[in-house]
């Protein structure tokens, strides 16, 4: 057993369950319905409030503040709740919130996220594993994030948007709309400028299947046919490659928000 050390400067509700492992550095405040998961770690001058879960080995820096209520009018002090995984980097003043009674009722971060200083992350956002928040990347509500994607810095992203797995929106982006898996946008407002080749090939994507992506992108994004009929295509094509019709099955999905398309010019 390893007690949790709490520094005498901290002020921790005597509710808070606190695991094994756990430590509470200085002037660092914690809520009665707070759950620190084992080896937690909050440096110093970290606010933890609200029906917030932090997973396992997470490691929180000072003046960050999770677990407040949401920006939202439409919230009007309702039981939610705000879960971070487990191996998290959370840096300096970096917010996320819980989520809405109109919402999902949570809020939800993955596992082994960056979250670089000043990013925020707002009321019922889903946010997959191993992704990273360059510095002020911020979140509206509702956004779904998949695995793996990057965010640049001063990168801001609408309600409701969607972003797949594996893609890159460029720092200092506007963006209004969907992002298909694997993409790269950039912009004000973001518009989709191709594949996130760096990023594919950095974790170990084949040749082949990178050859197989660029050539359904150059499909699906052509000037020629109707979009419906390029996405029957792409199906009939590459039906037996997993990584497009991951593409193509989020096109087909629902959707709150457009699609962020290439431009025309």
């Amino acid at each position: 057993m390893n007690a949790p050390r709490i520094d005498p400067t901290a002020i921790v509700d005597p509710a808070a369950e606190l695991h094994d492992g756990v430590v509470i550095g200085s002037y660092c405040t914690v809520g009665p319905r707070v759950t620190l998961k084992p080896r937690v770690q909050l440096i110093s001058h970290v606010t933890v409030s609200g029906r917030t879960t932090i997973g396992e080995d997470t490691v929180v820096h000072p003046f960050s503040a999770l677990g407040f209520p949401p920006q939202d009018f439409k919230y009007k002090g309702e039981d939610t709740r705000l879960i971070i995984g487990q191996r998290n980097i959370i840096r300096e003043h970096v917010t996320m919130h819980p989520g809405t009674g109109v919402g999902r009722g949570e809020t939800r971060v993955g596992d082994d996220g960056y979250y670089m200083i000043g990013s925020h992350i707002a009321h019922d956002c889903i946010i997959g594993d191993r992704v990273t928040f360059a510095n002020n990347g911020t979140l509206g509500g509702y956004v779904q994030i998949g695995d793996y994607v990057m965010l640049g810095g001063l990168a801001a992203v609408h309600q409701h948007c969607r972003i797949g797995r594996h893609s890159f929106v460029a720092g200092g982006a506007i963006l209004t709309n969907d992002v298909i898996p694997f993409g790269m946008v950039q912009g004000n407002t973001a518009r989709l400028a191709g594949l996130n080749l760096v990023g594919l090939k950095r974790r170990g994507f084949s040749r082949q299947t990178i050859h197989d992506l660029r050539a359904a992108y150059r499909l699906l994004f052509a000037r020629e046919g109707t979009f419906k009929e390029r996405i029957a295509d792409a199906k009939s094509l590459f039906a037996d490659r997993p990584e497009v019709m991951e593409i193509v099955d989020f096109i087909s999905g629902e959707a709150e928000r457009p699609l962020c398309l290439p431009d025309r010019d």
